[in-house]
């Protein structure tokens, strides 16, 4: 193929002169091989290059000797973890050199003095980089910088203008992961900055106020990267650069120069931000547009699971919709619809009506595809078990004496029992029979204690003795009860995801209540009012996408306990039981969700003082009881999800 001579000037506008490019090649080997030699000692002389292989830029015959002086120190932290540091210079034609020993980073400036306000040691451990201590002192005619520094670490240096930026990165943020072949080749390599990731083939670079857009091509050249740079890119930089990947030293210059690149394919475009920002914009304003000037259609979209409402709201963010076919519109230039574009519902056949350009209707119409798909359902399946054991036993007497004495004709009697009426009637009548010349004995029954057994159907043993008119009475009571209970309760319930769902099984139990005046003559109205004892099952599904279910649910079991008399009517008493919680669960797996335990022991003791303290006979002046009793509720769950498959129309 034939290349014109404008095109050959094309090409001759980026690619500097093959005699330059030779020139400038080789003074990069020269660099590059002064680099992989010994580093020399702490102020010997550098390796010098040969005047033909310096740029021109670089030579320094062609450097003005004007006066230069620090006169800015300033340190950062950067990304990764990485100590910044900034030295600024009052003039052009600074000539760092940095080295790296053992113990940090020596700078070096042999043309630039120090003045003596920034001759002072500056801690800067709170950045937490791997640099703990900065030192400037002036070393005859010039400035050493010494970066004090902790653990491993890797640098790198930059000049932009009258700025010297060096960049001190702890190892383990810059870690080169290498890639090696069966035979032992290095195939590739990756370094971490920050959140960025290089891997690119190492470079070192030593660059002396080289033009950027002959770095741009050297940095293409080894990259064997297609890179085209714009008119626009412009000025020098200075680089020492060691061993970095070569994107990153690619990253390291457009950084210092304000510049930005694009990838199309295989090929690189740099130019300036505000460049590049300005032709993004203009395609944006070029697609919207022709997005303006596009013929409108209109598209019918059939909603199968989902609501069309709602879908429409979804898309427009706050669409109106109407029953009919013709439905009102949506909010203009909304959601996923342009600006000219609308949308409507139909409630009746669930169906979109969507007015818009071809290419939106096509991205609403796969979008609704993704949404209106069956939603998965659940099985929800609890257990509430109640279980109660009691015991009592009680052991309670009665015990009582009672009788008259006299002789005829005789008007004194005694009489004696349990309490004073008993005592009182007994002498009575006696009175009454000494005063008729007769002998009689009226007895009557009378006890001196009056403990049985409380608990009903108890059992009893009596024992009456009478004799000379005299009456003994005795009587023991026993009851021993048990019992033991199980209510279980197992209610089901079948939901989609996301969707609250309620069961109720139970009674409402009624009661009688008074309403109105009650005062000055009024009437009061009774009205008949309701109790519910139910149980009830309330829970929101909600799938994972790993397959758990988060249940959110309330579970209540109420029954009646008894009743309370109010002199109108009884009102029923409710035992509650209820849980409220959220939990995520394995797909049918059984988790018990809340348990109570209850447990009672009580013991009671009714006795006369002194009297029930005789030993043996003490027993007939006491009652004992005792009653426990246990209780317990546990509530399991136990969900199953049901996948339901889309059926595809043909």
């Amino acid at each position: 193929m034939t290349v014109t001579q404008a095109q050959r000037a094309r090409h001759a506008r980026f690619l500097p002169g093959r005699a330059a490019l030779a020139g400038l090649a080789a003074g990069l080997l020269a660099a590059s091989a002064a680099q992989a030699a010994p580093m020399p000692a702490a102020g010997a002389a550098l390796p010098l290059m040969a005047a033909s292989q310096l740029p021109a830029a670089a030579d320094p015959a062609r450097q003005l000797p004007g006066a230069v002086s620090v006169s800015k120190i300033d340190f950062r932290r950067g990304e990764g973890g990485a100590g910044q540091l900034v030295l600024s210079f009052s003039n052009d034609g600074a000539t760092p050199d940095l080295r790296n020993e053992s113990s940090g980073v020596v700078i070096d400036i042999g043309n630039a003095s120090l003045p003596p306000s920034l001759q002072k040691p500056l801690d800067v451990t709170d950045f937490a980089t791997p640099v703990q201590r900065i030192d400037a002192n002036r070393i005859g005619n010039g400035t050493r910088v010494v970066l004090d520094t902790r653990g491993a670490f890797e640098s790198m240096a930059y000049q932009t203008g009258n700025d010297y930026i060096v960049e001190v990165m702890p190892r383990a943020a810059a870690a080169a992961a290498t890639a090696v072949t069966a035979t032992g080749q290095v195939v590739g390599s990756a370094t971490t900055v920050g959140e960025r990731s290089y891997s690119g083939r190492p470079v070192t670079f030593n660059f002396q106020d080289v033009p950027v857009r002959a770095v741009l091509q050297i940095i293409a050249e080894e990259a064997k990267l297609n890179l085209v740079a714009s008119d626009t890119v412009a000025g020098n930089v200075t680089l020492r650069l060691i061993n970095v990947p070569w994107d990153q030293a690619l990253d390291i210059v457009l950084r210092a120069k304000g510049l930005d690149k694009r990838r199309s394919g295989n090929v690189i475009w740099v130019a300036p931000q505000s460049e590049i920002a300005k032709y993004e914009q203009d395609i944006q304003n070029a697609r919207l547009a022709i997005e303006n000037s596009a013929e409108m259609v209109t598209e019918y979209i059939p909603i199968s699971y989902g609501n069309a409402e709602d879908i429409a709201n979804l898309l427009t963010e706050n669409s109106k919709g109407g029953s009919g076919a013709g439905g009102a519109n949506a909010a203009q230039g909304r959601g996923f619809l342009s600006p000219r574009g609308s949308i409507s519902y139909d409630q009746r056949t669930n169906t979109l009506l969507v007015i818009d350009i071809p290419k939106r209707v096509a991205d609403i119409r796969q979008l609704v595809n993704e949404l209106d798909k069956p939603v998965d359902q659940v099985v929800i399946e609890a257990r509430i078990v109640v279980a109660n054991e009691s015991f009592a036993r009680e052991l309670g007497a009665r015990f009582g004496i009672s009788g008259a004495t006299g002789k005829p004709g005789d008007r004194s009697s005694l009489g004696y029992g349990g309490d004073l009426d008993s005592s009182g009637s007994n002498a009575q009548s006696r009175a009454d029979a000494v005063m008729e010349g007769e002998r009689a004995f009226d007895i009557s029954r009378s006890l001196m204690t009056n403990l049985p057994s409380t608990l009903g159907g108890s059992g009893a043993l009596a024992l009456s003795i009478l004799n000379a008119g005299h009456m003994l009475d005795i009587e023991l009571s026993a009851l021993q009860q048990e019992g033991r209970g199980e209510v279980i309760s197992n209610p089901r319930i079948v939901t989609s995801n996301q969707k609250e769902a309620t069961i109720q099984q139970g009674e409402e139990i009624g009661y009688l209540t008074l309403t109105g005046a009650g005062t000055a003559g009024g009437t009061q109205v009774p009205q008949v009012q309701f109790k519910e004892a139910v149980l009830e099952l309330k829970v929101t599904p909600t799938i994972t996408n790993d397959g758990r279910v988060f249940l959110d649910m309330s579970v209540k079991k109420d029954e009646v306990a008894g009743f309370v008399d109010t002199g109108v009517g009884q009102v029923p008493r409710i035992a509650k039981r209820s849980v409220d919680t959220a939990v995520l669960m394995e797909d049918g797996q059984t988790v018990v969700i809340g348990g109570v335990y209850e447990f009672k022991d009580q013991q009671d003791l009714a006795k006369i003082p002194f009297l029930a303290d005789i030993p043996v006979l003490g027993n007939l002046f006491k009652r004992r009881g005792r009653d426990r009793s246990k209780a317990e509720l546990l509530i399991m769950v136990t969900p199953k999800v049901i996948r339901v498959a889309q059926h595809r129309l043909h």
